[in-house]
């Protein structure tokens, strides 16, 4: 690793300012550690040195990140600084990824507002502007990142469109094609009919929709009545191919084997009878409470429909063109002067004008409401349209990919038993792990359900699918075997076009057949590096498929396409990686990508990489939300952009607060508030409930300070309700959740200021035995939070290492340790050694959270001497993000643990007692001890008299106020100190009553087996420790009530 050089702006010890100012001091640490390459890693690796990878989920490049972004590089950072700090290799690879369809579109919406379309482009051209955009987000992406002070190995940054993730995801087609797990089907497809482009069975959101169930009347051919469908889309009976009955209703018998006359188009189609149908008013169904016994059957607009289609042979008739209006240029033939009317209407008007049509004819019977979940697109949030189309699909549901993904899991993770292999054993199996449990499950599920996944997209921006086809009759093709169906096959001999018979390195080909239409398409897949022979293919007048491959294609190869995969040594930047980081460490992520990215990434990698994991842990993070639950999305306009909390707050107040809120709860509320053009102050917005029902920022704002000044919230600007002008610009948005993560930098820089200004000429310690029990307790509490830090972050448990930095910093070094030494430290040597050494493990302890304050100060614990102690091993570095973990041998000590908390406890007592009784905090008094707590009080006088504003200790003390310590009752003399008996009797009454109220809700929530069993385990210690502190204060209060008589 490059030596770092510290920015030249370096400031003596005394010199250090009053507050941390990151927005000074933060700029020349993060190009240090850009200059000097922190993150990056060296290959090939020492012999026995141990590795730690770390693979960041490439964010689109569609816009800039929010704050989800912040909490998981933060999560990320923190991984890779506790990792390297304990001298592991790390490796934490950076990147981008295209984001086909969002980004496609986030360029074709900036292209609409200058009254142009893609069309109007050349597809190359219009490829040039979509990089365009992607070089301006991607720049802006990884400059955020930088700034979160994510230490990425920024030298092997990547893009999934790049040169060596293309490669891999050339090569990655071609073996999935050549071993037949890559098809092309004409199947019914999740269609989003905005961007106009398939789409994934996890790309679909389901939304509960409050709309209708029609019911219509269909004829029976013979004129002998009629049969009544229920329907939640009426607009799709016109590709109506069928009616359903369950057979077990008792009207199937009647009605078998006859037809019905389909309103408006007039076709002749079955009745079927099929198991799926729900029957009216029997079973659990919520919809038999709607059903009437008899489905209509669409099967080129419904997956239900083409399931009972396939089982029946039903014709798949499509009914709309891909912008989901009516149409009968996409398999509509038989078309009737009747419904022409309808030809170009949208779906929703078609809806109502159908409705109408059967109301006017006496065909409605009726109409009621009816709520159900409906699939919409995750990009453009539209209802998707099930929709009959020629697609390209993975075979997911292959053993090699599916069962693979499933015999991954750990076996305490998995309920059952996973589906065996057919030969053999791998080593990896069984070796997945979830962060928490809960998400194994989630994992298991999908994978059980799986269907066969569709990669192709209608778009221009992406891999363009490596696939040459040429069409021809089955007459001219050759003497087709009589045994060939309908689809693909990889027997090709019989044909005779030149390339089925050719053997060439990199080609594969297949024949899809459609008996149908007389016709066969010769599909010639060709692999990487193959230029001369994607020429010939085109010369034989083979044209490449116009598609792109799904994002989530080439997302599902990063694991090993940023290493290099499949041959590194084409790219020198990558050799070694796959050897020496593959399978990474941890992927951490969202849970609503575990389907999307987790399973494909398992599943890839592992086929390819001969059964290797792409990660042993899966640590699924917190989603953020805003202070109603709402999620942070850009049209409601309550995201908080990184960069201004960074800005108002700093990056390691930031950085302390993901951590702090990274719960295994998984939902992070973040109360939003604004951040005043005007004054820059942040206050509480108004908020209103938007047209869709959401809890958003009214669009113009008054100033608090001064109500005639206005400003426009970000909603405001997104609704199109309001502009920021010069006079009402615009308001960012912000949180006062950040206030405690400043208050927390704060406290620790004026802590370190405090220290270095006291630990100079710092003294030899040769036995720790030597040192008073001050120094003791704080190198164990020291040596306690480096263990607990360490188990938490081991078990991703990312709150509890943020509340184990708090409670060692604020807690114990600057609310009792410094306080402690002041009257010593002077004097003392060896405790100035202790001091020193404290504040440099702190820092390192403190690092992987907040390295920014921990840089700035490192120069200056540095100059004041060299750290370490008996049990503490400190080794010099110039640089803290370059220093070693503390290591802390044998330094727990449990005696001097136990004897400060007593001293803890009794300067409480003493402090409590003078603010009870409204002593003065400087009158100077003097304590009276029992023989009961001398020995105590001899440990740390100087510090009990310090912290309680005390002259002297003395024996023989018998009135005055009292302090109820322990079971003793100590007294305190001096000026305002004489006892009214009357107030005194008063205060411990009440006194005793509200202890006895606290232990009686201690002991209820500690006999709460939920709470017990569920809550973080030092949260139920803590519980336990404050009701055992109220059950002796409350002995103490009735034992002084007692002495004082009545």
């Amino acid at each position: 690793m490059a030596m770092m050089r510290f920015m030249s702006t370096s400031i003596s010890a005394p010199q250090l300012p009053r507050s941390y100012d990151p927005a000074s001091i933060e700029p020349g640490i993060r190009s240090t550690w850009t200059d000097s390459a922190l993150g990056h890693v060296t290959l090939p690796l020492d012999e026995g040195r141990t590795s730690y990878s770390l693979l960041l989920p490439p964010p689109n490049v569609t816009s800039i990140l929010h704050l989800g972004h912040a909490l998981n590089a933060t999560l990320q950072d923190v991984l890779a600084r506790h990792a390297r700090m304990q001298g592991c290799a790390t490796l934490w690879m950076p990147g981008t990824d295209h984001a086909g369809i969002a980004t496609q579109t986030a360029v074709e919406r900036r292209l609409m507002q200058d009254g142009k379309r893609r069309t109007d482009y050349t597809r190359e051209a219009f490829i040039d502007l979509v990089q365009a955009w992607k070089d301006e987000y991607g720049a802006t992406i990884l400059a955020q990142l930088q700034e979160m002070g994510a230490s990425c190995d920024w030298n092997r940054t990547r893009f999934t469109m790049d040169p060596v993730c293309a490669a891999a995801v050339r090569e990655a087609f071609f073996k999935l094609f050549s071993e037949d797990l890559i098809f092309r089907g004409k199947r019914l497809v999740n269609w989003d009919p905005a961007t106009q482009t398939a789409l994934a069975d996890d790309e679909v959101e389901m939304e509960e929709i409050a709309g209708h169930m029609y019911y219509l009347r269909y004829p029976l051919s013979d004129g002998s009545g009629h049969v009544t469908v229920a329907t939640t889309r009426p607009e799709t009976m016109l590709g109506d191919t069928g009616v359903a009955i369950n057979p077990d209703d008792p009207r199937a018998e009647n009605l078998r084997n006859k037809t019905l006359r389909l309103p408006i188009v007039g076709r002749e189609i079955p009745i079927v009878e099929d198991d799926y149908v729900v029957m009216p008013g029997q079973g659990d169904d919520p919809k038999a409470e709607f059903a009437t016994g008899f489905l209509k059957v669409t099967p080129a607009h419904d997956p239900n429909d083409w399931d009972i289609g396939q089982r029946h042979d039903l014709q798949a008739i499509n009914v709309m063109a891909p912008d989901a209006s009516i149409s009968e240029r996409h398999g509509w033939e038989d078309v009737s002067e009747e419904s022409k009317q309808f030809i170009g209407l949208t779906r929703e008007d078609a809806r109502k004008a159908i409705i109408a049509w059967f109301k006017e004819r006496d065909l409605l019977e009726d109409i009621r409401d009816y709520s159900h979940s409906v699939g919409h697109s995750y990009r453009s949030h539209v209802p998707i349209e099930p929709y009959l189309s020629d697609q390209w699909f993975v075979r997911v549901t292959d053993d090699r990919l599916r069962g693979e993904a499933m015999r991954a899991m750990v076996p305490d993770q998995y309920e059952g038993q996973p589906p065996l292999r057919e030969s053999g054993d791998n080593e990896q199996d069984g070796k997945l792990r979830f962060y928490p449990p809960r998400y194994a499950k989630t994992f298991q599920q999908w994978h059980e359900n799986l269907r066969d996944w569709c990669i192709s997209r209608q778009l221009w921006w992406g891999h363009r699918i490596p696939v040459w086809s040429k069409t021809m009759p089955i007459s001219e093709a050759g003497d087709m075997p009589s045994d060939l169906d309908n689809g693909m096959t990889d027997r090709i001999d019989w044909c005779n076009d030149p390339f089925c018979s050719r053997r060439a390195e990199g080609l594969s080909v297949r024949i899809q057949i459609d008996q149908d239409a007389g016709i066969v398409r010769v599909l010639a897949c060709v692999g990487r590096n193959q230029s001369e022979l994607e020429t010939e293919l085109e010369q034989a007048g083979y044209e490449q498929d116009e598609d792109v491959l799904d994002t989530w294609f080439s997302s599902a190869l990063w694991p090993i396409s940023t290493m290099g995969w499949p041959d590194p040594s084409v790219f020198p930047e990558t050799e070694g990686l796959l050897d020496s980081f593959n399978p990474t460490s941890t992927l951490s992520t969202a849970r609503e990508i575990i389907t999307l990215w987790v399973s494909r990434m398992v599943m890839f990698n592992r086929f390819f990489c001969d059964g290797t994991l792409p990660f042993m842990d899966v640590y699924i993070h917190p989603i953020i939300q805003d202070g109603f639950g709402q999620k942070m999305s850009k049209s409601l306009g309550n995201g908080v952009d990184p960069r201004d909390i960074i800005q108002s707050h700093g990056t390691d107040a930031l950085r302390f607060v993901m951590t702090q809120l990274a719960t295994a709860t998984q939902d992070v509320r973040l109360p939003l508030d604004l951040i005043c053009p005007h004054s820059g102050k942040t206050f509480t917005p108004e908020f209103i409930t938007s047209p869709s029902g959401h809890r958003v920022t009214a669009p113009v704002q008054a100033s608090p300070d001064d109500p005639s000044k206005k400003m426009v919230t970000v909603y405001g600007v997104l609704s199109g309700q309001a502009s920021p002008s010069e006079d009402e610009p615009l308001a960012r948005n912000a949180s006062s959740k950040f206030d405690s993560g400043r208050a927390f930098a704060n406290k620790f820089w004026n802590a370190a200021r405090f220290a270095l200004t006291r630990s100079e000429s710092p003294g030899e310690v040769s036995s720790l035995g030597d040192l008073g029990i001050v120094d003791r307790w704080m190198l164990s509490r020291i040596a306690r939070a480096r263990h607990a830090f360490d188990d938490a972050i081991n078990g991703y448990h990312f709150s509890t290492c943020a509340d184990v930095l708090y409670d060692l910093v604020w807690r114990d070094f600057c609310d009792w340790y410094l306080e402690a030494v002041k009257p010593t430290i002077q004097e003392d040597a060896a405790q100035r050694q202790v001091l020193l050494s404290s504040l440099n493990a702190i820092a390192r302890l403190l690092h992987p959270v907040c390295p920014f304050i921990t840089e700035a100060l490192w120069p200056h614990i540095n100059a004041t001497g060299k750290a370490g102690l008996p049990g503490l091993e400190l080794p010099h570095s110039d640089h803290v993000s370059t220093a070693s973990w503390p290591k802390t041998d044998d330094l727990i000590d449990e005696t001097a643990e136990a004897a400060f908390e007593r001293i803890k406890e009794l300067v409480n007592a003493i402090r409590r007692a003078r603010a009870d009784h409204d002593v003065p905090p400087k009158a100077r008094l003097t304590l009276g001890m029992t023989d009961s707590i001398r020995e105590l009080v001899d440990q740390a006088k100087p510090t009990i008299l310090s912290s309680c504003n005390l002259d002297d200790v003395a024996d023989a003390v018998t009135d005055g106020i009292q302090v109820h310590f322990g079971g003793d009752v100590l007294f305190l003399q001096g000026h305002g100190t004489e006892l009214d008996v009357d107030s005194e009797r008063e205060r411990l009454t009440t006194r005793i009553s509200e202890l006895e109220k606290s232990i009686g809700a201690l002991k209820g929530r500690l006999g709460n087996p939920g709470y017990v069993e569920k809550a973080p385990a030092h949260l139920v210690e803590e519980t336990r420790g404050t009701l055992a502190a109220s059950e002796s204060d409350l002995a103490a209060a009735q034992q002084a009530l007692e002495q004082l008589g009545s």
